[in-house]
């Protein structure tokens, strides 16, 4: 076993989950906004372990077993927290607060087995090809579909804080209005890029190596 700095930046982002999911529960936009920072940590240091296992060639396969735990980890923490509370809505300094995502409006189950479906999926196919000899680095689109999924995850825990915001602040105007629109619908495109990029990059796992598949017969 090799404790690389990689490795301790890893298990770091693996004690961060339970932070980053406990948060967010707690009334108050400042919760949320520290929850919406330690995430943003979390998802930097996903790079930054990576970068630095390359950079100095201490790869380890410790740290190839905790980096795609440690991701699945931090993707199921955040997602407890959205689905929760775009559904139930809370009373907050006397006035309703209601999460919901535009057009969306809760954060849709399928969506949520979809996320998670993929990740055990591409989890189990890495491991069944690994046992053949073949190991299934990350695509492009795999990469592309990290980046707007966590993209979708932080704008969504700093919605939450934005109208925790209003209702504490008693925020009003042409700004308020403005930001809440330009957010809120950001938070749903990202969301339906993120789906997007999971179903595509899934088939393109499943097309790259599909005489795994036949072997496997």
């Amino acid at each position: 076993m090799r404790w690389t700095l990689p490795n301790v930046i890893t298990l770091a982002r693996i004690s961060l989950t339970p932070v980053i999911a406990l948060l967010p529960f707690i009334q108050g936009y400042w919760p949320k906004v520290i929850a919406f920072v330690v995430f943003l940590i979390a998802a930097f240091s996903d790079l930054l372990d990576g970068y630095l296992a390359r950079r100095y060639n201490t790869t380890s396969e410790l740290g190839i077993l905790l980096d795609p735990i440690a991701d699945k980890l931090l993707l199921f923490a955040t997602l407890i927290p959205i689905f929760w509370m775009t559904r139930h809505p809370t009373i907050l300094a006397a006035d309703k607060v209601d999460y919901a995502i535009p057009w969306w409006g809760s954060f849709p189950l399928w969506v949520a087995l979809l996320l998670v479906g993929r990740e055990v999926l591409i989890t189990a196919f890495r491991f069944f090809a690994k046992r053949r000899g073949i190991v299934i680095p990350a695509v492009g689109a795999g990469k592309l579909k990290a980046v707007v999924q966590n993209i979708f995850i932080g704008a969504t825990i700093a919605w939450f804080a934005w109208k925790d915001a209003i209702a504490e602040l008693r925020l009003a105007g042409a700004y308020r209005n403005f930001w809440d629109q330009f957010h809120g619908w950001f938070v749903a495109i990202t969301l339906a890029g993120a789906i997007v990029l999971t179903v595509y990059s899934l088939l393109v796992y499943l097309y790259r190596y599909r005489a795994l598949l036949k072997v496997g017969r």
